[in-house]
């Protein structure tokens, strides 16, 4: 009984960082975008003035 329960909190232990890694790398993926919006859009006010 110990070891089937010990196993299932192993089980779910490795799901949860798999899917931690997949939401840390696309969270990562969009910041990348949005400073690169951000620094475009500061180089242009920067050509205007």
């Amino acid at each position: 009984m110990f070891k089937k329960l010990l196993a299932a909190l192993a089980l779910i232990g490795v799901f949860g960082s798999v899917a931690g890694c997949n939401t840390v790398d696309g969270m990562g993926k969009d910041l990348g975008v949005a400073g690169a919006a951000t620094s475009d859009t500061a180089r242009d006010v920067g050509k205007k003035m």
